[in-house]
């Protein structure tokens, strides 16, 4: 809880740090990075900081932080907490690197806003970062000893088996963990982080859903190559190098599973809605929910260019028909098949079975417009889920 003191001088300051919290993010990574160069070269995802993605996701979050600290002073924001912890831990962040980043981010501040940041000012924002990082800490610590690892150390070697392209731009890595010791258990729609060392000496991470069930004797990872100009930015450093350089045989670095879009244990009814590779985490509580015998409604949902570029197309297809209940409709801006929709996603004449739990995984843009359609047709947002691939910029825009 803020203390009352700061909570006035944050609810007067919060226009100007609002407005000038890009600002702040980007002269906060500039000096972070200049300070400590591993950070960018082992930890940051190059290719976010390049496109500003990073910086987007920072400042939505402190000033999200913030605004509910102000509007709500009895609660916390667990949810956006909760996937902020799970990135974290998925990486081995430290709770001595918050104190890194308080240094630096409260450098960037001052140097900002100048004479504006009085030492009340300072105080105020100091308390409002300390009650989101200690949350994030205490978080981030129950999220390592539930995978039982220690922070900072939660990469394991696996081998991969085999390799299995399925589209032109999509391809599944099996793995195995190389001591032969039994795979970390997984929930349904969890990732991993997989750490390779570049040409350069590098080690990037990028994060990759686990598409097989917890129930699955074996674990994969569907990756996306990424193109820089289709995706506005640089083309994807992980993901090119293990397109072109990882085959059977290979180990990677593979972190203990998280995340936080999971399905949940429940008989209710599911609705699973994706668009391009965000078809990854549905694919694994789909296969969840086919291996336990989920009799509720299932639909499923998928979006995409075209039938060609639809990852796992024959395995969403098949896992539905393994339920009792459970349909699919998939949507394709070109080529579509007959049976399938055209253009984009239009749940206009898609059933909704009360008591449904939706889950989205997909680009911004296609999440808000199903998210307004469910709501629309009467589903209650609480029921909406959702998972963002990289910085989530969901809090930075809304």
């Amino acid at each position: 809880m803020l203390s009352e003191k700061s909570s006035a001088t944050v609810r007067a300051t919060l226009p100007a740090v609002g407005a000038a919290i890009g600002d702040i993010a980007e002269l906060f990574y500039t000096k972070l990075f200049a300070a400590h160069p591993a950070l960018i070269r082992d930890l940051f995802n190059r290719g976010n900081q390049k496109a500003g993605l990073q910086q987007q996701a920072l400042a939505g979050s402190v000033a999200a932080f913030a605004t509910h600290l102000l509007a709500h002073p009895d609660t916390r924001p667990d949810v956006m907490l909760g996937r902020i912890a799970h990135k974290h831990a998925s990486l081995g962040v430290t709770r001595e690197q918050y104190a890194v980043v308080h240094q630096h981010l409260f450098e960037a501040i001052a140097e900002v806003l100048g004479e504006a940041v009085t030492p009340e000012v300072a105080q105020a924002w100091d308390e409002v970062y300390w009650l989101m990082a200690n949350a994030l800490i205490a978080l981030e610590e129950r999220l390592y000893a539930e995978q039982r690892v220690v922070a900072g150390d939660v990469w394991r070697q696996w081998t991969v088996t085999e390799r299995v392209a399925e589209t032109a731009d999509c391809t599944t890595f099996r793995i195995t963990p190389a001591d032969g010791a039994p795979a970390p258990a997984h929930r349904p729609g969890q990732y991993v982080s997989v750490q390779v060392e570049l040409p350069d000496g590098a080690r990037q991470i990028r994060q990759y859903s686990l598409i097989t069930s917890p129930d699955s004797a074996v674990r994969a990872i569907t990756v996306k190559r990424v193109h820089g100009p289709a995706a506005a930015g640089p083309d994807g450093e992980v993901s090119n190098h293990l397109h072109a350089r990882v085959h059977a045989g290979a180990t990677l670095r593979v972190s203990a599973p998280y995340g936080d879009l999971v399905l949940a244990d429940s008989a209710a009814p599911v609705l699973l809605a994706s668009a391009g590779i965000g078809c990854t985490p549905m694919l694994s509580m789909l296969e969840h929910l086919a291996d336990t015998g989920h009799a509720a409604p299932v639909t499923v949902l998928h979006a995409d260019r075209s039938p060609a570029d639809h990852p796992l197309r024959g395995d969403h297809r098949a896992l539905t028909h393994k339920l009792a209940d459970a349909s699919a409709r998939f949507w394709y801006e070109e080529s579509a098949e007959p049976g399938d929709g055209e253009g984009r996603m239009d749940l206009s004449a898609v059933p909704l079975a009360p008591g449904t739990r939706a889950y989205l995984c997909g680009p911004l843009p296609f999440m808000r417009a199903v998210r307004e359609q469910l709501i629309a047709k009467g589903l209650p947002a609480a029921d909406i889920h959702y998972e963002v691939f990289g910085p989530d910029l969901w809090l930075a825009s809304a």
